[in-house]
């Protein structure tokens, strides 16, 4: 679809692809392969479930800190930006999850991509699913710009590989770390730029909160399509940026974030990439990097975390076992896209409801930043 037929918008000499429901494409075999994901991520956490004897996340099952916050939208945004929950000025309050992505518990030893989850209170809209009746709206954003196994067909490849390893997922992530280490040199020795997944997988442990989060696949952003990233803003977070953090024990990430958070607080600037070609900018691919240089990421709200207890016990128990993020959990304007995204509808809905199930932990959706405890 070219963005320069009568379904795109042009701003400030730019054109950005207007959002139909035209722009996902049902993939060959979709509901086959869902099926057969779907099996194979509960066998894969009914095996972390016998090891801890307490149910996990699917994915990001380790947290890192539960922060409360607020999302300030900006005011004055062009028009082009003024979409979903950024329509217009308004301040919401939030709760953060940080977390790392394996689908179990492992040591912070073994480096893996990390994970910001928000989710935003009080947003007004028609709700994606019927039957939920919160008000909310999640965007789970992740440090790396793209999701290497971006289709239905290559995730499906993926979760066979972490269901044969599921009884040693360090081992399969520190060799995954090893391996594009090595795969990284050799494409640098030989002239070549290494891809996005790949440093994401190469490099050491980084202070997870001078990181730069983002949706990886697409969503629609009212009138358009875009991703969202979340890139630190405050001085304190961008001096975190690249910094590494030396000697790595099981809770390092844990130990920095309350650390930090128990002085001081953070900002991160909410943006927005919107697309403007689906050619080079893909729906149904997540693995393919949009660039920056065909659409730049633009500012559209602020993140404020405030200094607090970021991991009390209670706290953690709320965020680990009560709470609840799906990028399907808010507003129409906001729907996920891809069939990635088509996947989580189902993924994130049987995970919840087992981990719940056999955590025996209400499912709540939280209506006021009262109910997260201190």
């Amino acid at each position: 679809m070219s963005t320069l037929d009568g379904n795109s918008h042009r701003d400030a000499g730019r054109p950005y692809l207007r959002y139909t429901p035209d722009v996902e494409v049902q993939q060959p075999d979709e509901a086959a392969l869902t099926a057969e994901i779907l099996d194979v991520m509960a066998r894969s956490n009914h095996v972390a479930f016998e090891r801890h004897r307490h149910a996990v996340r699917d994915a990001h099952a380790k947290s890192h800190g539960i922060l409360t916050g607020e999302l300030v939208i900006s005011d004055g945004l062009p028009a082009h930006l003024q979409q979903g929950i950024f329509a217009r000025p308004a301040v919401y309050p939030v709760v953060v999850r940080l977390s790392s992505a394996p689908g179990d518990i492992h040591s912070d030893t073994v480096p893996a991509p990390r994970g910001m989850a928000i989710k935003v209170l009080g947003v007004e809209g028609e709700r994606l699913l019927p039957e939920d009746a919160g008000g909310n709206q999640d965007f789970l954003l992740v440090n790396i710009p793209v999701l290497s196994f971006g289709t239905i067909q290559a995730y499906r490849q993926l979760v066979g590989l972490l269901e044969k390893n599921a009884r040693n997922p360090a081992f399969l992530q520190r060799a995954l770390a090893g391996a594009a280490r090595g795969i990284e040199s050799a494409a640098e020795a030989v002239g070549l730029t290494p891809g996005a997944t790949l440093r994401g997988l190469a490099r050491d442990n980084a202070h997870l909160l001078g990181e730069t989060y983002h949706s990886m696949a697409a969503l629609r952003f009212g009138d358009h399509v875009a991703k969202i990233s979340a890139a630190p803003l405050s001085a304190n977070v961008r001096a975190l940026t690249g910094k590494e953090i030396g000697p790595v024990d099981d809770g390092t990430m844990r130990d920095l974030v309350v650390e930090h958070f128990r002085t001081e607080g953070a900002e991160y600037q909410l943006r927005a990439q919107l697309c403007t070609d689906l050619a080079a900018m893909p729906v149904e691919d997540a693995s393919v990097l949009w660039p920056d240089d065909i659409s730049p990421h633009q500012p559209v709200a602020t993140l404020r975390l405030p200094p607090q207890d970021a991991y009390s016990p209670a706290r953690r128990v709320y965020g680990d076992d009560v709470l609840s993020f799906n990028p399907w959990h808010g507003i129409q304007e906001h729907r996920p896209l891809g069939s990635i995204m088509r996947v989580r509808i189902a993924a994130y809905e049987r995970s919840s409801a087992r981990r719940h199930a056999l955590n025996a932990r209400p499912r709540v959706e939280p209506t006021s930043i009262e109910q997260i405890p201190d």
